[in-house]
């Protein structure tokens, strides 16, 4: 007796899981970073997954509480307001949102159909929401083109839903940080041209030859990289100067970097110039140098005749290997650094002392630069005190002032001991204090007033200490706003006065800076 012949099962494809078909989507979408394609692809396939005649995505406007498009499949743009129809009610509630029938549903916006000439039967409606529940828009399909959509639409809908919001809040971010990322690199470009045009030498102030020589100077080593030494009293413009040589050189690019070496201990100074590496003592990080971070550009040594010698020898091996090596470390690093170098001591005194390193002091003094003293050079106080006054004026939204010419006498036959710093100060105090437009000798301070220096410097030129041509010079200034003050700024009679034609003493009194 034969056996019955067993039949074999037919093959059988395995079964897909629909979530697991939007893996390759979910790849697309986290590659896209234009929302309008990104946009674009999610309702292409929402449509394609959930076997609708229709889709799109709608972004949801919180501060106008609007929900609008980009693109629709059909290119048109939507904008209505969040409280009419049912994708609205999905983005103010949060809430996922399955309609049979949209007909009779009293949520539903049909002013939509009218204006796309379109018919909805069914729509699902999926707020797009991010980790922290704040709704970015609304997946809008319609029309399922057999039946109504199913719990398994559902699933497949807050999957891609859900992929599309974070796909969102990234590229807002990513497009976010390029915006800040472009507008910080405008507003550096403009704040170093700004910069730059501050300390071009075109704006410094004076018409004394002291003046124009440092001018002269600065012009001179512009394409150089030389190591200078500035020497000069408190207050007469030494880091002004070594800020100009830095924005007027190759480096001006760079940083420029300064350090006060007056104010800082002696036992940090070198973690201050080299840098020091984490974890050489207890809770100590790690701390990048001035050297290093000026490197491609300029370091200033403010008050560098205050350094001990222990710190004088470090800087010295720096200048001559031009390497340096932080505290705790192991190993040497290339710099490219020029040094810019300011005091106001004698360093020939302190030399001779054996409190500064005559090595190092060659070293620095390459190119020297004397800032003078104003008192040397009264010819520029009636500038600099004019240019003050504008300054503040302009600051303090106040009606520019203007110096009487005893005022301006007052102001040159004063010692000034605090130079420069000290001239700005007493300007801001007058613009602060005085209402009236011209500033007389009266509103100047009474120990600029009173203490003054021997008045015989101004009534003839200096021989001893300038060329024929500056004794001139200061001759025909003198004369000239001594005749000023007697014809009361009257250009004809002190033109007559004078001897000279009116435009013969325009041309004089803007030579000399009158």
């Amino acid at each position: 007796m034969s056996r019955p012949k067993t039949q074999t099962p037919p093959k059988t494809e395995p079964s897909i899981d629909p979530l697991q078909s939007l893996l390759p989507l979910c790849r697309k979408m986290r590659a896209e970073h234009n929302i309008p394609a990104l946009l674009r692809l999610v309702a292409k396939e929402a449509k394609h997954h959930l076997s609708a005649n229709d889709a799109s995505l709608l972004l949801f406007d919180q501060e106008r509480c609007e929900l609008w498009s980009y693109i629709t499949l059909d290119g048109e743009t939507i904008r209505f307001d969040a409280r009419l129809g049912i994708a609205g009610a999905a983005a103010l509630t949060g809430q996922l949102l399955n309609i049979a029938d949209v007909q009779h549903d009293s949520r539903f916006f049909k002013d939509i159909d009218t204006r796309s000439k379109k018919q909805t039967r069914n729509l699902l409606a999926i707020p797009l929401q991010t980790h922290n529940h704040e709704i970015l828009g609304v997946l809008e399909v319609m029309n399922k083109k057999r039946g109504t959509f199913t719990h398994q639409d559902e699933m497949i809908g807050l999957a891609l839903a859900e992929q599309a919001a974070l796909s969102i809040e990234s590229t807002r971010t990513v497009q976010e940080l390029k915006q800040q990322q472009q507008q910080l690199v405008e507003e550096n470009a403009q704040l170093r041209k700004e910069v730059e045009g501050r300390f071009a030498t075109q704006n410094f102030i004076g018409i004394s030859p002291h003046m124009q020589s440092i001018v002269r100077l600065i012009d001179q080593i512009r394409e150089s990289s030389v190591d200078v030494l500035i020497t000069g009293e408190s207050g007469t413009g030494k880091e002004l100067v070594a800020k100009a040589i830095h924005y007027n050189s190759l480096r001006a690019h760079k940083p420029f970097i300064a350090l006060n070496c007056a104010a800082i201990p002696e036992h940090l100074v070198e973690s201050e110039l080299l840098g020091i590496q984490k974890g050489v003592a207890t809770g100590v990080e790690s701390r990048m140098g001035k050297f290093a971070q000026a490197d491609g550009g300029t370091l200033f040594l403010d008050e560098i005749g205050d350094l001990g010698i222990n710190a004088q020898a470090k800087i010295l091996r720096v200048l001559q290997e031009r390497c340096v090596q932080p505290i705790g470390g192991r190993t040497n690093h290339a710099i490219d650094v020029r040094i810019l170098a300011a005091t106001n001591k004698n360093l020939d005194d302190l030399i001779a002392e054996g409190t500064f390193r005559q090595d190092l002091y060659y070293r620095l003094k390459v190119i020297h630069i004397h800032t003078p003293p104003l008192r040397d050079v009264p010819e520029d106080i009636p500038l600099l005190a004019a240019h003050f006054l504008t300054q503040q004026s302009r600051l303090m939204k106040k009606e520019e002032k203007h110096l009487s010419l005893n005022a301006q006498r007052a102001l040159q036959t004063y010692e000034w001991p605090g130079n420069i710093r000290e001239l700005e100060n007493e300007m801001k105090r007058v613009v602060a204090t005085l209402r009236r437009v011209v500033v007389s000798e009266q509103d100047l301070e009474e120990h600029i007033r009173t203490q003054r220096k021997d008045t015989e410097t101004f009534t003839r030129p200096r021989h001893s200490s300038c060329t024929l041509p500056q004794a001139i010079a200061q001759l025909e200034e003198q004369m000239i706003r001594e005749a000023l003050q007697t014809c009361r700024s009257n250009q004809v009679q002190t033109a007559k006065r004078l001897g000279l034609s009116r435009q013969g003493l325009i041309k004089k009194m803007k030579r000399l800076g009158i």
